[in-house]
């Protein structure tokens, strides 16, 4: 098909660089630089879609995001789709191959249009009301059919095959939008030198700029100004220029998420760049020149394809070069709607009349369009359209036969794009010029300017985005947007009509006030892409709905992919309307994030397949696999369970493993376990605050056990505490919490004690780490450290040294009960030491261990595991170390809540041991705790069971458990319920082997 509908000249695309692409399955030609819906218009094409819940035919309404109906699915050649792309938004490129969505078995022929005969059932809130009974066939017919007609296009069935990356930055000034005022704010924020990012959405930068031609700034035309404002910022080194990026949500402390589109418009991406990036900006300042979105009008059958935004129109001209239509009616209740008759009648467009619903309008644009002949009708709107898969005429109040047209320009107004400022938590107020909310009290560093703060005037929205970019830079504030602002020095005062979008003087109907309807049946459509329409508004205020987010709930007005971009104000002003109340009285819905859709790619990044939850295995993982090793998920980690022998089955390995600890040595890696040096001059008054213990006093070279406490007082995680030097700390923790605890550590130094010295820095990866366990471990160790008096090296002490010419730093400490060293080496190293320990221990009897072995070692001495003997309500005292708390009066964190009277009763559930009476009955973890052998159902939960093993070394089964009062009842029988069978058990202390500690001191 020929481009019917292109103008011969003008326009920003490169007409010497066709592209073919198909719709459908059919083939067009564009150009370089049209969008798809630009390209569809000038092959005139204008149904593109069917709409949500009638599968009624849709054309293209909108220029760019706030396209409502033209949602496609593009397929690449190489099998990857991707569903819900706005046409306004899908670059052109060669070979371009587009869908429609939700119709079947096509778009000019859709079964789905009988749902408009159900459309009595299909009103507002019809799924809470319908279908319900008989539940049988709820269940089996109704929800399965509904959920399969739900929904916009089809998800993806293979694997993303691309790349999307994560970019984190600073800058002083983060700019959102480049139209006049975002430039004019860049430019002035940007001449100080200060970082300055400035980002839009659209292909190219420029905002409404790239649509307009008369003349704005010292005699220069826009074109020229433009370009020549741009390319002043690219050549600033400190400016960057992000076009196709769109802002998407604002986080605390200007803390704002840009979605930018890398390779999406290229037919042969470059495969060393990613599809899409995330850019995590930290602005010391925000300017937002977001804009504004045209509004629609609303009256029946608003809704064909040939129905179209005003402005929208003119830009498809001035920009792509494009006719929307041969013979226009243009329907207005703002000035700016004149602009785009007078554009498309220069153009050779027939403007057939200028419907305005004001009774009397007197603007120069209006005598613009007279003087040129244009037919106005004031005091009139449209009553009905006609027409099936186009328009074809529609009909105005107070006329008697229809107008023919292909086309139908509507314009109510402009509705500011203050989602981002809503999203900072800035307060909105109703401006009753302009019929909308805009900007007001900020609650963040922001600054507003141009059409986003009420302000149409071009100059002025000049002048505005410098005053904007020259307060960020500051610091100042700046008096929020007016539009009689004065220019700034140098810009023309009295832009071209053409340029201007001057705002309605009357809004006396509301920002769009249904008009009547030609019959009881039309529907007249304030939300085109969910298919809602003032009766259903009617309907839920009926229902007795006030609040406007219970409204649009119940409708889903403003939901979905549109977030009410163009609909939001109509159904504000409906509602109210329907209650009798002004706009502000009913307010306002939340402007959620993301405002603007955000694929999951770009929110993923790199996090997906092996890297959504990154594997991690220890240096010693090879040496474990080729030996045997059975492996266990302990967060992200592979960590080795046991070691069994040809033949041999894991529980016969774990005992084994267990009876070479106990009587001659084992080997163990602990390289998982996280590991956080802590450095500074106030190093050790840090961790006084952070731990419950007194580390202050903890002499250099020496270790102690610290649990650490959340603000309620619970234990969080544990380890061990080591001081290397007075400004130095060796800190470790459990394996899962390693993340927590110093994300923990890191939010108490940077916000509750950032005045001491401190800084934190993970070594859980610099560190291989070695346990060497039992009897013969002194002597084993000594085979490395010939020069070292091992002797002399208490338990609970460091010593840092050096192993194979390598940084070392050997702890005596043990979670087994016996003897015990952990010996840190550096990751690349550590197989060298292993292998070396096992090849000098031969003859000593040492043995590789795995964490099925340390459990069993560490619950015969009754050491808890933080996480599985505590269960996020568990105090110190409840696992009997209330004695570790320090006495003096210094704070740390839980000091509070640990005083509360319901962290001191007698009754909460305390650490004790278990013992069934048959020693050959292992209990299950997580198993209830009972008074009674025949308890009554529901019965009374005393606790629970937390670790229960086998151990070969006692020859009998022993568990740890949480139970109420638990010291007081030691020596009592409980009862363990099961499925077939109750198992007694005997209440005793939870320290099962060597309670003296002897062997752990020798």
């Amino acid at each position: 098909m020929t481009q019917s509908f292109r103008t011969e000249c003008g326009g920003r695309i490169r007409r010497d660089r066709t592209l073919a692409f198909s719709f459908d399955g059919r083939g067009y030609v564009g150009y370089e630089g049209d969008t798809l819906a630009s390209a569809l218009l000038a092959n005139g094409v204008h149904l593109v879609a069917r709409s949500f819940k009638y599968h009624r035919p849709r054309g293209i309404v909108a220029l760019a995001a706030e396209e409502p109906n033209a949602l496609v699915t593009i397929d690449r050649s190489d099998g990857r789709i991707t569903p819900n792309q706005r046409a306004t938004q899908v670059a052109l490129y060669e070979g371009l191959r587009a869908h429609s969505q939700n119709r079947w078995p096509s778009l000019t022929f859709d079964v789905g249009v009988v749902a408009q005969a159900a459309g009595p059932l299909l009103s507002a809130g019809f799924y809470y009301k319908t279908f319900m009974r008989p539940r049988a066939l709820w269940r089996r017919l109704y929800e399965p059919a509904i959920r399969r007609a739900a929904g916009l296009g089809r998800a993806p069935g293979v694997a993303d095959p691309d790349r999307y990356l994560h970019r984190y930055v600073h800058c002083e000034v983060l700019v959102i939008g480049s139209g006049p005022a975002g430039v004019a704010a860049a430019l002035a924020a940007s001449a100080s030198g200060a970082r300055v990012i400035l980002c839009d959405e659209q292909a190219e930068l420029g905002g409404s700029l790239l649509a307009e031609t008369a003349d704005l700034v010292a005699g220069k035309a826009v074109g020229r100004w433009r370009d020549d404002a741009l390319a002043t910022l690219a050549a600033r080194g400190c400016v960057t220029l992000l076009p196709r990026t769109t802002a998407f949500g604002w986080f605390p402390d200007n803390f704002i998420g840009l979605a930018q589109r890398v390779t999406d418009h290229l037919a042969a991406p470059d495969p060393r760049l990613p599809r899409e990036r995330l850019w995590q900006v930290r602005a010391a300042s925000v300017v937002l020149a977001t804009g504004a979105i045209e509004r629609p009008l609303v009256f029946p059958h608003n809704d064909r394809p040939g129905v179209m935004l005003a402005d929208a129109a003119r830009s498809y001209l001035q920009r792509y070069g494009v006719k929307v239509g041969t013979r226009v009616v243009v329907a207005t209740r703002d000035d700016s709607a004149y602009h785009a008759a007078l554009a498309l009648h220069a153009a050779g467009v027939t403007i057939a009349a200028i419907a305005d619903q004001r009774p009397a309008p007197d603007g120069t644009a209006v005598i613009a369009a007279r003087n040129a002949g244009l037919a106005v009708v004031a005091g009139t709107a449209v009553t009905a359209t006609s027409g099936h898969l186009r328009l074809r005429a529609v009909r105005l109040s107070g006329h008697s036969t229809a107008v023919s047209c292909d086309a139908l320009l509507i314009c109510g107004g402009w509705t500011p794009s203050v989602h981002l400022f809503s999203q900072s938590r800035g307060r909105l107020r109703f401006d009753p010029t302009i019929g909308a909310f805009v900007p007001g009290e900020p609650a963040a560093n922001v600054h507003c300017a141009g059409a986003c703060a009420g302000t149409f005037e071009l100059a002025a929205c000049i002048a505005e985005g410098y005053a904007a970019g020259e307060a960020a830079v500051s610091g100042s504030s700046v008096a929020p947007a007016a539009a009689s602002i004065s220019p700034k020095a140098g810009a023309d005062a009295s832009a071209s009509p053409a340029c201007a979008r001057t705002v309605a003087t009357t809004v006396d109907a509301g920002p769009t006030a249904p008009t009547p309807m030609s019959s009881p049946h039309a529907k007249a459509f304030v939300d085109l892409q969910n298919d809602v329409t003032t009766k259903d508004l009617r309907i839920a205020t009926g229902e007795g709905f006030r609040s406007i987010e219970h409204v649009k709930r119940y409708t889903t007005a403003g939901m979905a992919t549109d977030q009410g971009k163009t609909s939001n104000i109509n159904t504000l002003a409906t509602v109210a309307g329907f209650l009798g109340e002004p706009i502000p009285a009913v307010g306002h819905t939340t402007f959620r994030m993301p405002y603007t859709p955000v694929s999951f790619g770009t929110l993923a990044g790199a996090a997906r397949g092996p890297l959504l939850e990154p594997v991690r295995q220890t240096p010693l993982h090879d040496w474990a696999a080729a030996h045997g090793a059975v492996f266990e998920d302990v967060g992200t980690w592979k960590r080795a369970r046991c070691f069994p022998h040809a033949g041999e089955a894991p529980p016969a390995a774990v005992a084994r493993e267990c009876h070479a600890v106990r009587n001659a040595v084992g080997l163990f890696d602990a390289s998982t376990l996280g590991k956080i040096e802590v450095v500074g001059r106030d190093a050790a008054a840090f961790l006084d605050l952070l731990y419950p213990i007194d580390v202050a006093s903890l002499a250099v070279g020496r270790c102690r056990y610290a649990v650490m406490l959340g603000e309620n007082g619970f234990v969080m995680d544990d380890g061990i505490v080591a001081r290397l030097m007075p400004d130095r700390f060796h800190v470790t923790t459990t394996t899962g919490g390693a993340a927590t605890v110093l994300h923990h550590m890191e939010d108490y130094r940077q916000t509750e004690f950032p005045h001491l010295q401190v800084w934190l820095t993970s070594i859980t990866e610099q560190w291989g780490v070695v346990a060497v366990q039992g009897p013969q471990a002194r002597m084993l160790i000594a085979s490395l450290l010939p020069d070292v008096d091992l002797a002399a090296m208490a338990h609970m002490s460091v010593l840092p040294c050096r192993i194979a010419g390598r940084e070392a730093r050997l702890f005596r400490v043990s979670f087994t009960g016996e003897h015990g060293y952990e010996l840190n080496v550096p990751a690349g190293t550590l197989p060298l030491i292993w292998n070396g320990l096992l090849a000098a221990g031969a003859t000593l009897g040492v043995t590789a261990y795995g964490t099925d072995a340390m459990h069993v070692l560490r619950a015969e001495k009754g050491y808890v595991v933080a996480g599985q003997d505590t269960d996020g309500t568990v105090t110190l005292a409840d696992l009997g170390l209330g004695w570790m708390i320090r006495r003096t009066g210094r704070d740390f964190v839980g000091k509070r809540s640990l005083s509360l009277p319901d962290l001191c009763r007698a009754d909460r559930c305390q650490l004790v041991g278990l013992l069934t009476a048959d020693p050959r009955v292992v209990l299950e973890e997580g198993a209830q705790l009972v008074a009674e052998p025949r308890a009554s159902v529901p019965a009374a939960m005393l606790g629970h069971v937390t670790s229960a093993y086998w151990s070969d070394t006692l020859q009998r089964s022993i568990a740890l458990g949480l139970l109420a009062g638990g010291r007081r009842r030691l020596g009592e029988t409980l009862y363990v319920p099961m499925t077939d069978r109750v198992i007694p058990v005997t209440v005793t202390e939870p320290t099962f082997y060597d309670r003296g500690g002897e062997r752990l001191h020798v």
